[in-house]
Order: C-alpha cells, then sequence, then structure tokens
C-alpha cells in the first residue's frame, strides 16, 4: 500500500473513531455503563464518573492506536525508499 493510501485510511478511520465516540457519549446508557438518561438536565456524579472512565478509556486507545499507525507509516515509507533505491541502482 503506498504511504499516500495509507494516510488516507488513517484520517478516515480517526474520523470514524471520533464519530463512534461522540455516538457511545451521546447516548447515556448505551454500552457506556451509565445508569441511564433519567430526563434530568445534570447528570449524577455516578454518571459523570462513568462518562469520564469511558472518554479516558477511548484517548488511550485512540491515542496508541494513533502512534502504532504513525509507526506502520514510517516502517512503510522506509520500506519504500529502500525499494525505490535498490530499483534506481540496478
Amino acid at each position: 500500500m503506498d504511504p499516500l493510501r495509507a494516510q488516507q485510511l488513517a484520517a478516515e478511520l480517526e474520523v470514524e473513531m471520533m464519530a463512534d465516540m461522540y455516538n457511545r457519549c451521546d447516548s447515556p446508557g448505551e454500552g457506556i455503563g451509565a445508569v441511564g438518561y433519567r430526563g434530568e438536565s445534570e447528570l449524577s456524579k455516578g454518571e459523570c464518573v462513568c462518562l469520564d472512565r469511558c472518554v479516558a478509556k477511548y484517548l488511550e486507545v485512540h491515542e496508541r492506536m494513533g502512534k502504532k499507525l504513525t509507526e506502520l507509516s514510517l516502517q512503510d515509507e522506509e520500506l519504500l525508499k529502500r525499494m525505490q533505491q535498490g530499483t534506481g541502482s540496478a
């Protein structure tokens, strides 16, 4: 896969992940462990803690994935450079 396509896929994945996080946070009680929406204007302490934990976990995974994608992208670029050097000198 060429580096440009890899960057495009990484950007698309990031947008999908952010949309997923928004959708999960926008729907209390739907897969995030919150007590559930009761029609009140404010969240309870337990709901706030639950939401904070969920977002923290999501952001940690997002950061890990970003680092791994960057690492893979750098490896792809290095491989591409080596391949170009190999074919350029032949």
